[in-house]
């Protein structure tokens, strides 16, 4: 998991900006913002970026926990990523923003990049 922790990592350095309070933004803010942050290597000096690029990172390590904690306790995750992921940041956002804006206000970042490694790494069926 930690490499789907740095592959994040890397993929939201041209992606991401959020705020110091991440729980208190929907993903709506987010992919808002993230939408205006432009797609090259010197978005990385943006602090709006920057900001992004921490609330992603912890969304990513939230999701992974979650798929760690569940296969230790024995039961099938929301989805089956593989140990090591590679995160395009254009498809990611492209995925964030087909999600409906009406549910986009109710959702937080971690609930959209949990949708998004659902839609990319479904578990098999059993």
């Amino acid at each position: 998991m930690k490499s789907v922790v740095a592959a994040a990592f890397v993929a939201c350095t041209l992606l991401c900006a959020g705020s110091v309070n991440a729980q208190a933004r929907n993903l709506d803010v987010f992919v808002t913002e993230a939408n205006r942050v432009p797609l090259n290597p010197t978005s990385a000096l943006r602090s709006d970026a920057r900001r992004l690029m921490g609330e992603a990172n912890t969304a990513f390590r939230t999701v992974a926990a979650e798929v760690r904690t569940a296969r230790e306790a024995g039961r099938t995750p929301p989805f089956c990523p593989p140990e090591s992921i590679s995160v395009n940041p254009r498809q990611l956002l492209a995925h964030l923003n087909s999600i409906p804006q009406t549910r986009r206000v109710r959702m937080t970042p971690t609930d959209g990049i949990r949708a998004w490694m659902v839609s990319r790494y479904p578990c098999p069926a059993v």
